[in-house]
């Protein structure tokens, strides 16, 4: 299983998304609309917060609604020395197609054969994966193969390596979250700073968008040292991480 996958092969992936407004109030009357009907189902359980405020902490995490502000990537370096190689890059920036198209470029450069090429990231097959490829359709960027799948078949996307599948054994009742996994595998935690509901107000407040990006990157470098830990290996240490 796992253990026949060559890390060499691996992209770890993980990537931070805002509101595509930085208020409700700066949106078009349409997109009002839209907003308003999408925010009924929270408002249930949320009587107190205003549309407006929920669009401030959930808008975000719809791709409908949200936008992209880094994709950080980790992989490692085919093996020279006896230590280990692990290079983390990302982009991000303000203009979500500028780096879409510089991360797409990657993709197809270094990981675009889906018969040998993987993608390992936390609950990356219900977030991050379909959240790229919906915003690269929006921006008319090229999507590449192995985040172009719509209409694909289970078994036709097992480069598709998501730590949270992987921990569920097949159990489809839980969420678990890489913090947790992190902890229980004794990984240092990506938490120590900022969170992901900390994220939009990160960017549209306090303009830190560099903070974000070291956040992100932090999530690579956990995600990978989980799945390393899952398939019996040494987590990463401090030593073996290199900016690419």
């Amino acid at each position: 299983m796992i253990n026949n996958v060559r890390l060499e092969k691996v992209l770890f992936l993980d990537i931070e998304t805002v509101a595509a407004s930085k208020s409700y109030s700066n949106l078009d009357d349409d997109f009002k609309k839209f907003w308003d009907k999408k925010a009924l189902r929270f408002q249930r359980n949320q009587l107190e917060l205003s549309t407006a405020d929920l669009y401030e902490q959930k808008a975000g995490i719809f791709s409908e609604f949200g936008k992209i502000v880094c994709v950080s990537v980790g992989y490692f370096s085919e093996w020279r020395v006896k230590q280990r190689e692990f290079r983390v890059k990302s982009f991000y920036g303000d203009d979500e197609k500028i780096l879409l198209e510089e991360f797409s470029e990657l993709m197809q450069n270094y990981f675009c054969h889906p018969e040998s090429d993987f993608i390992c990231g936390h609950n990356v097959r219900e977030f991050d994966i379909p959240y790229i490829g919906r915003r690269m359709m929006v921006n008319h960027v090229k999507i590449p193969p192995l985040i172009n799948i719509p209409g694909k078949k289970p078994w036709e996307v097992k480069y598709l390596l998501d730590t949270m599948e992987l921990w569920k054994f097949g159990d489809y009742k839980a969420y678990t979250s890489l913090a947790l996994l992190a902890k229980l595998f004794g990984v240092p935690t990506p938490k120590d700073d900022i969170d992901g509901s900390m994220v939009n107000q990160t960017y549209w407040e306090g303009n830190q968008l560099e903070r974000i990006v070291k956040y992100c990157e932090k999530d690579v470098v956990a995600t990978a040292s989980v799945f390393l830990a899952m398939r019996g290996e040494k987590i990463l240490n401090e030593n073996e991480i290199l900016s690419a």
